[in-house]
């Protein structure tokens, strides 16, 4: 034995380590295979010998009580009866005898003849008393089990016995079958395991490298001591966020504990910091620690699967390096650092917007706390109004507070404060310098401003302050101050600098923001200047309107306007525009635009001529030059354009580039009918199409910028929809309109202006309104005068009649004479009396004083004496000449 053992140690020696594995494992496996074998041999044998007695014993119980076994005992001849059922039965159930003997033990049958009439040889004691006995005996056959069970009659005596007996062997005929497939199946097993075996085996050899037992120590052995003779501590944490290595460096700076290995980086009693980032797992170059009285500068990466040849991480490395000899020069440089952090990090926070209060509270909101503990910004109230400060006076506005609580003695915000001579704040204002008090519990003056206030303010805790003049541009706007209570060092000079430096970024963003605030309020004084201050008389329409600017800082004073223009015929103009751009020339270029749409409607022009006019006008106004030469364009010009008549309730309109107007019908189904968009004003060459439709009376013609229905948050699709949304409600009236629609429309600051106009129409009824056709022949003139008469006479303007009958004869003459038809006459009572004749001529007749020779010449003349005024305006079919009269009062 010695020599196979030993050569086995010799092969096992001789190989890698995954070729000790793979034997051994290969091993382990075959033992295993072979010890189930046996097991379910075995198993298998006392499954036998189980089922054997179990047949036994229901073949002897079942023959015993079988119908005509007593009979058979109490006749004559018992073998004669017996022995043909007993063999059948036996050979049925697969036995290997049954016997039926008497109580005494004689056999009345047996498979083998020659042995009836012998005794039987076994116990039967037990069941000649009535028992069943079972019993395991060997024989020639070999191991057998039989039983013995009494036959009984009615009355409980036994009149008979009856054995059963198989051998094991032949119980065992199955397992014996099934034998081949158990050594297959274990075969099977312990192929698989083999194939196992090799593949775990081939990737240790791997991961290994091919190495063996000697190798492997080795390499343990000079990597444990290099761990632990480096002078940089070395920790390695599983996923589990475990400590799984720590060498002596480690354990020497963090005060590790001998017993660490294996538990939670949590539970190490480890700085909070290096715990958090040792469970974060997250990458780290050179952030430095403080630990006790140590500067440590840790470095921790993730052990990634090429560097373990795992599949998967197994945690992370850390290291660290004690730099406590750097602590003096690093505790500079993470001073000056921190100083240069904080003046950056004020450049992206303060000044966000142009607005003078907000900048100031982003000012003091920045020092709390990380400079100060309480900061307080004052302006003079020329400042907030966009205006410079006086040289002189110390009255300012407590505009902007922050601190680490709210219950101090200062001065509330929004009070207006006069500080006085002897105080830093008056000092710094008046000098342009700062001043700083590092002991405010001496009272070296500062106190003069109010003495009770003072002592509160230190009995409250606050000992030190610095006073900043707000300056720019070589001009003092206000005074910051910074106040320090719960750190126990007073302000220095260093903190000086920082403080000036803050407030030289503030105070250029607050200059700016002022600068802005008074274009802003320019700008708003010349918007409202150029747009209507209050809407003209007519009776076509009942109109509301809104105008917003942008908020300061988001846009402000845009190019947006309106107007309402009454024309001849009770008519009614509504525009609505937008030019590009806000401030001055915004504002500016919109002035000169709604100056020109009411000139051009002075010509009573149709809409898309009108905007044909406008559209030559801002190409003339891209091209016009400054002394530098540089072109002042109009960058974008919108502009919608619509003639409403309440005699026919005729609505014409078109647009060029404007969105469409929405029409809310009588009911409260809204409506946008699709006006062609036509081009934006100054492109030039392009024409404008024109639409026509007839409103019901109660009808609202909405008109609006796209300020209204866009921004940033909403495209112009779900702000249409939502116009649409809040308009479909009727009974409102157009005032009621407008404030539903800003309310749910605009946001709490818009970041463009708005131009909102809702007009509901009226209809001039037929008590206002006459409308008569007249044939080209001079005999209707008369008829068309007493059409006249009759009508003014029903309005109860009778004094009128004379006037009326004159301008009329005159026009209608015309017509028929220098015209041709149809010659149409209409009479409507607005807050004037007009006439108006139309015909299919486009020749619009001339005003000229008739010589004393001439014969006629002198119509019109007369017309222009009678009429207030009157004027001519051509239709797509000819021309309408129109007069005014005044109505009595």
């Amino acid at each position: 034995m010695a020599g196979p053992l030993g050569r086995l140690r010799s092969v096992m020696s001789a190989r890698t380590v995954a070729s000790q594995v793979f034997i051994l494992q290969a091993t382990v496996a075959l033992l295993l295979v072979v010890a189930a074998v046996v097991a379910l041999v075995l198993q298998s044998r006392a499954d036998s010998e189980r089922e054997a007695r179990n047949r036994s014993i229901a073949v002897a119980q079942a023959f015993a009580s079988a119908p005509g076994v007593k009979e058979a005992l109490a006749g004559a001849d018992p073998t004669a009866a017996l022995q043909s059922r007993t063999e059948a039965t036996r050979v049925a159930s697969g036995l290997d005898f049954i016997v039926v003997m008497t109580p005494e033990g004689i056999r009345h049958t047996h498979p083998d003849p020659d042995r009836i009439g012998k005794k039987y040889v076994g116990t039967i004691a037990p069941a000649a008393a009535g028992g069943v006995v079972t019993e395991t005996v060997t024989g020639s056959l070999g191991p057998s089990v039989r039983t013995v069970a009494p036959v009984t009659g009615r009355d409980g005596k036994v009149l008979g016995l009856v054995s059963a007996g198989i051998t094991v062997d032949r119980a065992s005929g199955l397992t014996r079958d099934q034998l081949p497939v158990l050594i297959g199946a274990a075969v099977f097993a312990l192929a698989v395991a083999t194939s196992g075996a090799a593949l775990i085996s081939r990737r240790l050899r791997h991961q290994t490298h091919g190495l063996g037992p000697t190798e492997m120590t080795r390499m343990y052995e000079h990597h444990d001591a290099v761990l632990h003779a480096v002078r940089e501590g070395v920790l390695i944490v599983d996923t589990d966020h475990r400590l799984v290595l720590v060498n002596d460096e480690a354990r020497r700076l963090l005060a590790i504990p001998p017993d660490a290995q294996g538990r939670p980086v949590g539970e190490l009693g480890i700085d909070a910091n290096i715990a958090r980032l040792l469970r974060s797992g997250r990458p780290a170059s050179d952030e430095v620690h403080v630990i006790g009285d140590r500067l440590v500068a840790v470095n921790q990466r993730s052990m990634s699967p090429e560097a373990t040849s795992c599949d998967v991480p197994v945690g992370t490395v850390a290291t660290l390096r004690d730099t406590t000899e750097l602590w003096a020069l690093t505790g500079r440089a993470d001073s000056a650092q921190g100083r240069l952090r904080l003046v950056y990090d004020a450049g992206m926070r303060i000044g966000t917007t142009l607005d003078v209060v907000r900048t100031s509270q982003e000012l003091s909101d920045f020092a709390v706390p990380r400079f100060a503990d309480y900061v307080t910004v004052d302006l003079p109230d020329a400042v907030m109004s966009g205006e410079e400060p006086a040289e002189t006076g110390t009255g300012m506005r407590r505009i902007a507070f922050a601190g680490i609580r709210d219950d101090t003695p200062l001065y509330a915000q929004g009070r207006l404060i006069h500080f006085v001579d002897a105080t830093p704040q008056a000092e710094a204002y008046a000098r342009g310098k700062t001043v700083l008090e590092a002991d405010l519990g001496a009272f070296s003056g500062w106190q003069e401003q109010e003495p009770a206030r003072a002592r509160r303010l230190v009995g409250y805790g606050i000992h030190s302050m610095i006073a900043v003049p707000l300056r720019a541009r070589d001009v003092t706007l206000g005074i910051a101050t910074f106040w320090r209570a719960r750190k126990p060092e007073p302000f220095d000079d260093e903190d000086v600098s920082l403080a000036e430096e803050l407030v030289a970024r503030a105070a250029v963003n607050i200059d700016n923001a002022r600068r802005y605030t008074r274009e802003h309020m320019m700008a708003v004084a010349l918007q409202r200047s150029l747009l209507p201050r209050a809407l003209p008389e007519q009776a076509a329409l009942d109109v509301a309107y809104h105008y917003l600017p942008a908020q300061p800082g988001l846009g402000g004073v845009g190019g947006d306007w309106f107007d309402v223009i009454p024309l001849p015929g009770a008519r009614v103009a509504l525009v609505v525009g937008d030019v590009v751009g806000h401030g001055f020339h915004a504002a500016a270029t919109m002035g000169r635009l709604r100056t020109a749409v009411h000139n051009f409607s002075t010509l009573d022009l149709p809409p898309d001529e009108l905007l044909w006019h406008m559209d030559e006008l801002v190409s003339r106004i891209d091209q016009d030059e400054n002394e530098d030469g540089s072109v002042t364009g109009v960058t974008g010009a919108t502009c919608l354009y619509a003639i409403y008549d309440p005699a026919s309730r005729l609505c014409t309109m078109a647009r060029a580039g404007h969105l469409e107007p929405a029409i809310v019908h009588p009911g409260g189904d809204v409506e946008f009918i699709g006006l062609p968009a036509g081009p934006p004003l100054g492109l030039g060459g392009l024409p404008f199409e024109t639409s026509e439709l007839h409103l019901s009376e109660g009808s609202s013609l909405v008109l609006y910028t796209d300020g209204l229905v866009e921004d940033r948050d909403r495209d112009i699709d779900e702000g249409l929809e939502l116009l649409r949304c809040v308009l479909a409600r009727d009974g409102r009236t157009p005032e009621e309109t407008c404030r539903a629609v800003l309310d749910a429309m605009l946001p709490e600051r818009p970041g463009d202006d708005v131009a909102l106009v809702v007009a509901r129409t009226r209809v001039l009824g037929g008590n206002r309104a006459a409308t008569w056709d007249v044939p080209s022949d001079p005999s209707a003139v008369g008829r068309v005068r007493a059409e006249v008469t009759r009508t003014l006479n029903g309005w109860g303007l009778a004094e009128e009649v004379f006037t009326t009958e004159l301008i009329l004869s005159e026009l209608v003459t015309n017509a028929i004479r220098h015209a041709r038809g149809p010659i149409t006459v209409r009479l409507i009572r607005d807050r004037n009396l007009i006439c108006e004749v139309s015909d299919g001529s486009s020749t619009a007749p001339h005003l000229r004083r008739a010589a004393t020779t001439d014969e006629g010449g002198r119509g019109l003349f007369l017309v222009s004496r009678y009429a207030e005024r009157w004027g001519t305006r051509y239709t797509g079919s000819g021309k309408v000449i129109w007069t005014e009269q005044p109505l009595p009062v």
